[in-house]
């Protein structure tokens, strides 16, 4: 049993070599095609698969890898196909990024780590429905590169899960901002308004007083004419309309009728 484990890594080990060995030989034009496949938006999320580096490989690996592969892809290097290849270059530089600094991965290592611990209760599913039916407890998972590749999707729809879930947040504090934004600006224009209407309001004082004395001038000068017209005789005045100083009289409440 344990020499067809150990032969089952060594198959495996010899499968990723070959298959490194394969990808390092692409020209650039694939390179690039590769990083512009349908969906590269979500797939390039992944640094690891960007820069087909295994998550364990050390940092010092991982930094010829980008450093080859930046070469191969970039702009300068593609006249015929510039703008591909500014795409492909900067996922190259995101992905190298992110690897290179500590904490981001960490985290990046952090999201590897659970596509793998779920691929493997996954794998443990699968094996007890394989067990409830009575038929072999082998599953394809079980090859090393069969395992490798699940983990790598798995990983690859974390990451993306966890862009969305960054957007959605983004554009809740995006939104949030707005509605604030726009109190503030409510608020404002509010209180110009009253600032206004203060201003106003002082600047027609000294008309409003002018008013007032015009007016009592003017009815002092009729009450005076008529006292000396009447021989000294109080006569019935006419009810005149009363005069504002403010230029309107405010209309009388009604009482509600029940």
């Amino acid at each position: 049993m344990a020499s067809g484990s150990a032969q089952g890594f060594d198959n495996f080990y010899k499968e990723l070599k070959q298959t490194e060995a394969k990808d390092s030989s692409l020209t650039p034009k694939q390179q690039i095609d590769r990083l512009l496949k349908p969906g590269y938006t979500y797939r390039n999320l992944n640094p690891f698969e960007v820069l087909q580096v295994d998550p364990d490989l050390k940092i010092d690996e991982v930094k010829k890898k980008f450093r080859r592969l930046s070469i191969l892809v970039h702009p300068d290097k593609n006249q015929d196909d510039q703008a591909r290849a500014q795409i492909a270059f900067d996922a190259v530089k995101r992905a190298w990024n992110t690897l290179e600094d500590q904490g981001t991965r960490n985290a990046a290592m952090e999201i590897v780590e659970e596509a793998r611990g779920r691929t493997k209760m996954n794998m443990e599913e699968k094996r007890r429905r394989l067990k409830k039916e009575g038929r072999s407890l082998y599953i394809e998972e079980d090859d090393p590169v069969k395992f490798k590749l699940a983990v790598n999707i798995l990983t690859m729809k974390l990451f993306a899960d966890q862009e969305r879930k960054r957007q959605m947040n983004e554009d809740k504090i995006s939104e949030d901002a707005k509605r604030k934004r726009e109190k503030e600006i409510e608020e404002e224009e509010k209180k110009n308004r009253l600032q206004e209407f203060e201003k106003n309001w002082e600047e027609s004082r000294q008309g409003r007083v002018d008013s007032w004395l015009a007016f009592a001038k003017n009815n002092k000068k009729k009450d005076d004419d008529e006292a000396a017209a009447g021989g000294g005789k109080e006569k019935k005045k006419k009810k005149e309309k009363k005069f504002s100083p403010i230029g309107f009289r405010p209309p009388k409440t009604k009482p509600e009728s029940r």
